[in-house]
């Protein structure tokens, strides 16, 4: 099974932004972070000024986040990076003679529903500002236990 890391890579290039606000910016700067290549940055870049997350102007490099981070939920961010809005997905070939498998999919679908509404409303209500924040008060620690 192969996961996307989309929604962890759109996180970091927001953060990123934020960040280094007045430092370097370019894809290749935000690709070395993520440990990705410039084109993926660039595809996610893309993803995020069509959300209306990021502005951009072709030919600078200067990204900025398109409103304050405390107003950009992880949801946003998540239906603007993922294809796949579901969290969870069901086998969709299983032996329909079987009691388990010609119902499985049916009983599924009613509680991965609930699951996937229960995981919006949580990212509705975390912002980016407060991943921020996290990551910075790691980084002060960070910074204090190594001196």
């Amino acid at each position: 099974m192969k996961y996307s890391h989309r929604l962890s890579d759109a996180v970091h290039l927001l953060a990123y932004v934020d960040i280094y606000q007045d430092g370097d910016l370019s894809s290749n700067a935000i690709a070395s972070s993520i440990e990705s290549n410039p084109s993926l940055v660039r595809r996610l870049m893309s993803r995020l000024v069509k959300a209306g997350l990021l502005t951009s102007a072709p030919g600078k490099v200067a990204p900025k986040l398109a409103r304050p981070a405390s107003e950009i939920t992880l949801l946003m961010i998540y239906r603007a990076a993922e294809d796949n809005q579901q969290l969870l997905h069901i086998d969709d070939k299983t032996n329909p003679q079987c009691i388990v498998g010609g119902n499985i999919q049916q009983t599924l679908d009613g509680v991965y529903d609930q699951i996937q509404k229960q995981a919006e409303q949580t990212m509705a209500g975390i912002s980016l500002q407060g991943i921020i924040d996290e990551i910075l008060t790691r980084e002060a620690a960070r910074e204090a236990t190594s001196r």
